[in-house]
């Protein structure tokens, strides 16, 4: 007499649900990839890679840290804007395991044929894009398309950079004016509703009005550099739109009463990296404009300034919410957000006060930048890896 037995298989915690693996992917991502570039600038003639170190550093930061955090903010957001399940499993597998290996054959000279190289690379944003989309549009969510637009424009950006030889720099512009673009649209819906909930914690009972005027100007300022740039790129009439956005994106956030959240790091840390926009925009309408200095100030201002910072706040924050946490940042978190934000201030304004010793602030900053994500790792992955402590599902 046989006995029949059923197995049942499910998936470890850290693919139970969309941010799970990409969060953790970005952290370990960043941790290690500034210390290579960091090797690469001393002149370490051990490391080999398929394409230029620099041409390299700027895709891996753009396409390898940034857009696993996107990723994992994206197949978190969705779920929450369509009401569906989150992604979990098998899907959230297979994305995972594309990033990786686009990672892998543009770092790792593998002998692959150039398009092989790039058409692993490439499949990744249009594979999520494809994930993301149906829900989407059984939805009607259509207040949210505008991310797969922001998706195919990432797209765009890449194909080019391959297209390009994956040797230069500039076709990467498209994709990090994009991000800027997404920031300045995310950053404007969380900040707001964040300080008011964190506030009213504190029993600081306050409402931020919207000011739709001002926050359409903003953002569609935000857009005309993103548009000035890819028919007038380093032009005046790219200054101007620079300065313009500059101007109001700095005003949209002294709306946001930033400074009632010193007492709360998980707050503050997305103002400081909201404020890296305007003065990353600033300083690039002041460098078209003739004033003498590094024309890589005001990308670093927007790339470790503002991106990296609210990030790393994005994620800190959205990890302990969705595994049923406080939102309160963990002390070692909380010397993470001041190292990255030491880290950028060093890779803007140091080179402007001392340029004899350039190759000290890269060290430095790239120390600091690393070791906040390091940090991020050593208290994250334990929680990204882990079932939610509330008992629920995801």
């Amino acid at each position: 007499m046989s006995t029949e037995r059923s197995i049942s298989f499910s998936w470890p915690a850290v693919l139970g649900y969309g941010f799970r693996p990409f969060f953790l992917l970005a952290g370990i991502h960043a941790a290690l990839v500034i210390p290579v570039w960091i090797l690469l600038l001393q002149g370490d003639g051990s490391i080999t890679l398929p394409s230029a170190p620099l041409a390299w550093h700027a895709h891996q930061m753009l396409f390898g840290f940034v857009m696993a955090a996107v990723a994992g903010f994206l197949l978190t957001a969705v779920p929450s804007w369509t009401s569906r399940r989150g992604y979990a499993g098998a899907p959230l597998l297979g994305l995972a395991l594309l990033w990786i290996a686009g990672r892998l054959v543009t770092t790792f000279p593998s002998g692959l044929p150039a398009l092989m190289v790039a058409l692993v690379d490439l499949a990744f944003v249009p594979l999520l894009a494809m994930t993301i989309l149906p829900a989407m549009i059984r939805s009607g969510n259509r207040r949210n398309f505008v991310f797969i637009g922001l998706l195919a424009a990432l797209f765009a950006a890449n194909l080019h950079f391959h297209i390009a030889g994956a040797a230069q720099i500039e076709p990467l512009l498209l994709g990090i004016n994009v991000i800027l673009l997404m920031v300045a649209l995310v950053g404007g819906r969380v900040l707001p509703a964040f300080t008011s909930s964190g506030l009213k914690q504190r029993g600081i009972d306050i409402r931020i009005p919207r000011h739709p005027p001002l926050d359409i100007a903003a953002l569609l300022a935000t857009l005309a550099v993103v548009v000035v740039d890819i028919f007038y790129s380093g032009t005046i009439f790219a200054g101007v739109a620079a300065a313009v956005a500059a101007a109001l994106l700095a005003l949209r956030l002294l709306r946001w009463q930033g400074h009632r959240t010193l007492r709360d790091p998980i707050i503050w840390v997305l103002h400081v990296a909201y404020a890296w926009l305007p003065v990353g925009l600033a300083l690039k309408a002041a460098w078209l404009f003739g004033v003498p200095i590094a024309d890589t100030s005001w990308l670093h201002a927007l790339t470790a300034g503002a991106f990296s910072t609210m990030i790393l706040g994005v994620m800190s924050r959205a990890a302990l919410g969705h595994t049923g946490r406080k939102l309160v940042a963990p002390g070692l978190i909380v010397i993470a957000y001041y190292l990255i934000g030491i880290a950028a201030v060093i890779r803007v304004f140091g080179p402007m006060l001392l340029a004899e010793v350039w190759g000290f602030w890269m060290i430095a900053s790239g120390s600091l930048w690393s070791l906040a994500f390091i940090l991020f790792v050593v208290v994250y992955a334990p929680i990204l890896c882990s079932s939610r402590i509330d008992g629920r599902s995801g």
